[in-house]
């Protein structure tokens, strides 16, 4: 599933194509990709006609694109993006081919490029949300559905004392709080194992033995590989995350620890080891992040 920084990468695409465009008409050829539009799709596809999109924003692994209100003190509303396993948002000449797995289409009232989103396995969503106040960020708005997602580590808003204080009282092990969305957002499988390598700390260390320093380092050490991933465009492991123009990121080439099983660590040489993980897989080294006495699953 994209995480944070795959998401920014489309996000960043979508602000220089759709900001201060108008809608002309959207079409959903797949009700499922509404299926969180509780009135349905035809009322999805009215609240977005002759609406203008504002500049696109993010919030860990969910975009939105806020809408201009269409009377003075009217509640804000946003279309709201999440990808899922599959999802991808493209922009191109309107009269190009159809895509194959394509679910929603709209069109702008410019004539130039659409935009599409395209989802294989159907389990990413689009839908017409209000805007509601940001508990995390005083002054901001978020689309109501999201509003208990925790901001993420490269937002201004993150609060990385109340961050730690929420790790002390977790008693559970860090990786499953850095998936914690409601703790801190964006943070998935792949940069959870990489932030803790880079951070040489095991993905079972009990949060509330986690000292200030070492909370401050995880942090850090996600905003690092976060970071270095959005340079080059995000974590491609298939086909299936492409940015905004069908582009692949490669990201996968300098991953440190997460799909390296039995290769060498960079830093010892030790061969990374495989664990399972709530149905899914973790990865260390076994010297650099050794395991804690008391571990934490």
């Amino acid at each position: 599933m994209p995480e944070l920084p795959e998401v920014e990468v489309v996000r960043r695409g979508l602000e220089r194509w759709t900001a201060g465009r108008t809608i002309a008409a959207a079409e959903v050829l797949h009700p499922r990709s509404v299926r969180r539009h509780e009135a349905g799709a035809a009322d999805f596809a009215g609240r977005l006609a002759a609406r203008t999109v504002l500049a696109p924003r993010r919030r860990g692994k969910y975009m939105w694109l806020p809408l201009r209100a269409e009377a003075e003190g009217e509640p804000g509303e946003a279309l709201l993006a999440h990808l899922g396993m599959s999802g991808q948002l493209l922009v191109g000449e309107p009269d190009r081919e159809r895509e194959k797995h394509l679910r929603v289409r709209m069109v702008f009232d410019d004539g130039g490029h659409d935009l599409r989103f395209v989802d294989q396995r159907t389990f990413g969503h689009l839908m017409v949300s209000d805007l509601v106040p940001d508990a995390f960020d005083a002054g901001a708005l978020v689309p109501e559905p999201i509003v208990h997602i925790a901001a993420d580590p490269l937002e201004d808003a993150f609060d990385a004392e109340a961050f730690y204080r929420a790790l002390r009282r977790r008693k559970t092990g860090i990786k499953r709080a850095l998936l914690d969305q409601s703790l801190i957002s964006g943070v998935g499988n792949i940069y959870a194992d990489e932030a803790l390598w880079r951070a040489r700390l095991h993905w079972a260390r009990p949060t509330e033995t986690m000292t200030r320093a070492e909370a401050a380092r995880v942090l850090e050490a996600a905003r690092e590989v976060m970071g270095a991933a959005l340079d080059v465009g995000g974590t491609s492991f298939d086909s299936l995350y492409v940015n905004v123009n069908g582009e692949s990121g490669y990201f996968e080439r300098s991953l440190e620890a997460y799909g390296r099983r039995d290769e060498p660590c960079s830093r010892c040489g030790t061969p990374i080891r495989r664990d399972e993980f709530m149905n899914r897989s973790s990865y260390s080294c076994p010297v650099c992040q050794p395991k804690p006495r008391r571990a934490r699953y």
